[in-house]
């Protein structure tokens, strides 16, 4: 078990209502998608949703194959913390983005099986942080897909001895009943749901945003 209580990301916000419903149960950050998928989101809506800044609530976007202009743009407009690299960004692009925004960057490594791709030790070196995501072949992300906890739980402690300080962010498949159980094997920093706390997609579910929250946090409560 983690001496730390981890945070909690809901990402794949699409309605202003759901944002809410994410600070009120406790979720540390908000997320919005501009990469693509059914939870995409363009800037004015993603402003809408993520909403006036709010203390002790950090802001996310997601984003593919855009530009670094268009990413600086976002960030500007959107007002982020945090920039999320999916498509693979070089060691290059991750100090190019930082830099340009001046935001902190995470970026999105992808992982099938029980061990972490080489590019694990160089992006993390780089940007301080990791993302950890289910391989899915031609999807970025939100696939519902869960990692093989138990099976990188030796290749992620090694990584941390690595990298002691860094942000380790878990995604993939989380919900209210195995979040408990991957923050267990992993001590992920932060995890991040988006498809398990929804009822459709993009439309969170209130009770299992607040379950989501709960058993991340360690609370004694019977996940729906």
């Amino acid at each position: 078990m983690t001496a730390h209580r981890v945070a909690v990301k809901i990402c794949g916000l699409v309605r202003p209502e759901d944002a809410q419903i994410a600070e009120a149960a406790g979720a540390a950050y908000l997320g919005a998608i501009l990469a693509g998928g059914p939870r995409l989101v363009n800037l004015e809506q993603a402003a809408a949703v993520l909403g006036p800044r709010r203390a002790g609530i950090r802001r996310a976007a997601v984003f593919g194959t855009q530009s670094d202009a268009e990413i600086v743009l976002a960030a500007r407009t959107l007002d982020l913390d945090i920039v999320q690299l999916h498509h693979a960004p070089s060691v290059a692009r991750i100090a190019q983005v930082e830099r340009d925004t001046g935001r902190t960057v995470w970026p999105v490594l992808r992982v099938a099986g029980s061990s972490l791709p080489a590019e694990a030790d160089d992006w993390t070196d780089a940007a301080g942080a990791l993302v950890l995501d289910a391989l899915v072949v031609g999807q970025l992300g939100g696939t519902g897909v869960a990692l093989d906890w138990s099976g990188l739980a030796d290749a992620v402690a090694a990584w941390r001895a690595r990298h002691p300080a860094a942000t380790l962010v878990l995604a993939g498949g989380l919900t209210p009943r195995n979040v408990a159980e991957a923050v267990r094997l992993l001590s992920p920093t932060v995890v991040d749901v988006s498809s398990g706390v929804e009822r459709a997609p993009g439309e969170k579910d209130a009770t299992l945003v607040h379950h989501f929250v709960q058993a991340a946090h360690g609370a004694v409560e019977t996940a729906p």
